[in-house]
């Protein structure tokens, strides 16, 4: 099918912008992907997921999504907000990746919307933007510990919100956590 350009044109003004979303290569929380991905496009913003390398990326529970687009090759300035889903996968891969804690930073500068659910709010504590603020984090004692060791104020509830970060503790909180982030970044 070919697209003519006024459609192309047309499409493009229909867009609101672009939310980048960080997976793990293996293992992420396939609903904390692709439930607020869901609702990202649905509300006319596009939705690019790079990971720590290109090519196929695996959940959990199996589902696959192809990945063109890397960390190291992200630039903040194509989007209005990072996103960062869950998973087992997350402590291996995106935990203290310099990296990623340079992006997350770069978008908290620039006052973007930063949120991760699961395992993945310790990116965010790792680069330093959870200091004095309200976050939570999948129940797991190591999770909670790092929060708190990098100056969070770890709160025990589904979603937080504390300004334009945005925290959810588990799978079950994938679709509230996709609405939050969504008003989050429409507030922007």
């Amino acid at each position: 099918m070919c697209i003519n350009t006024n459609e192309k044109i047309k499409e493009e003004k229909q867009m609101k912008g672009k939310i980048l979303m960080v997976i793990a290569p293996k293992d992420f929380r396939d609903e904390e992907l692709f439930e607020p991905m869901n609702i990202f496009e649905n509300h006319g913003y596009k939705v690019d997921v790079a990971s720590t390398r290109k090519g196929e990326c695996v959940g959990m529970l199996g589902h696959k999504i192809y990945v063109n687009l890397t960390i190291d090759e992200v630039n903040p300035n194509d989007y209005v907000a990072l996103v960062i889903p869950g998973g087992i996968g997350s402590k291996e891969y995106l935990w203290n990746n310099k990296k990623l804690l340079e992006l997350v930073r770069e978008f908290y500068e620039e006052n973007k919307t930063v949120a991760a659910i699961c395992l993945s709010p310790v990116v965010l504590a790792e680069a330093g933007i959870l200091k004095g603020k309200k976050a939570t984090v999948f129940p797991d004692k190591e999770a909670i510990e790092e929060l708190k060791k990098y100056g969070a104020i770890y709160v025990d509830k589904g979603v937080v919100r504390d300004g334009k970060i945005v925290t959810a503790k588990s799978p079950e909180y994938a679709r509230l956590f996709g609405l939050e982030v969504l008003k989050t970044i429409e507030q922007q």
